[in-house]
């Protein structure tokens, strides 16, 4: 008999580490790529700020949807739907391009519509239009997860709820939730690894993060070949270290049930 696969020895993992540290013993020997690596660096706080306050809006935004997806009201629950499927049925990329070019300029001229203090559009920043566009985009997507994770909440432990007196809001934190989390984490995982690579994709309006730098990088010193494989590398390391994370965080919810 073979043994599970969470019983096996990680062989990918120690693999994976041999390629990182070989991939990183040669940067570290490369005066170019390490000057590549050491811009780079720059865009890695960018890259991260872009993620997890994009992940953490839709998260947000995805849960409220899937509540009203949810919802007895049926006005909710096709506003729910209606959000979902056109959000999902628009590319990312598109999607980026324009809340950064035609919603955010909108927003800015609402604001001074309503008569707060003026404002210009070069006063929203790109980096917060893209942050909007991804928040936009994953919430739909996100909002399926939460929807099929509190769908699979037992209706014997809601009613077992109701029984005992628990408000709405009581027994969806209490008893609906904590038991949805554990369907919900692990596909949120991997949209939040996804929402590490999608964030390159802000460097098509000219936000500084890792793909946006080494853009600009191997333009200037005409080196593609290191600058991309350093810019592969450090995105390789963070979602790797981020799957790791999150593998230990199941185990460990696993083990608490």
């Amino acid at each position: 008999m073979t043994a599970p696969p969470d019983r096996d020895f990680p062989w990918w993992l120690v693999a994976v580490a041999l390629l990182l540290g070989g991939a990183y013993v040669v940067v570290a020997l490369d005066d170019g790529a390490r000057q590549v690596l050491s811009t780079l660096r720059r865009g890695v706080w960018i890259t991260v700020l872009v993620t997890v306050v994009s992940f953490a809006g839709a998260c947000l935004l995805g849960l409220g949807i899937a509540v009203m997806s949810l919802s007895g009201s049926l006005v909710l629950r096709q506003a729910a739907r209606f959000y979902t499927e056109i959000v999902r049925g628009i590319p990312i990329l598109v999607l980026l391009l324009y809340v950064a070019f035609v919603l955010g300029p909108m927003l800015v001229a609402f604001w001074n519509w309503l008569g707060l203090p003026e404002a210009r559009t070069r006063d929203f920043p790109l980096l917060w239009r893209a942050v909007m566009a991804l928040v936009i985009a994953y919430s739909a997507f996100i909002a399926e997860v939460f929807r099929a994770g509190l769908q699979s909440v037992d209706a014997g432990q809601i009613e077992a709820a109701k029984a005992l007196g628990l408000r709405p809001w009581h027994r969806f934190r209490h008893v609906v939730f904590p038991q949805a989390i554990r369907t919900i984490l692990p596909p949120l995982g991997n949209d939040f690894v996804a929402m590490v690579k999608d964030s390159s994709l802000v460097s098509v309006v000219g936000v500084l993060d890792i793909a946006q730098l080494g853009k600009v990088t191997a333009a200037g010193n005409f080196r593609y070949f290191e600058t991309y494989n350093v810019v592969a590398l450090l995105y390789l390391t963070m979602t790797i270290l981020l799957s790791l994370g999150l593998r230990r965080l199941e185990r460990r919810m696993a083990a608490r049930r």
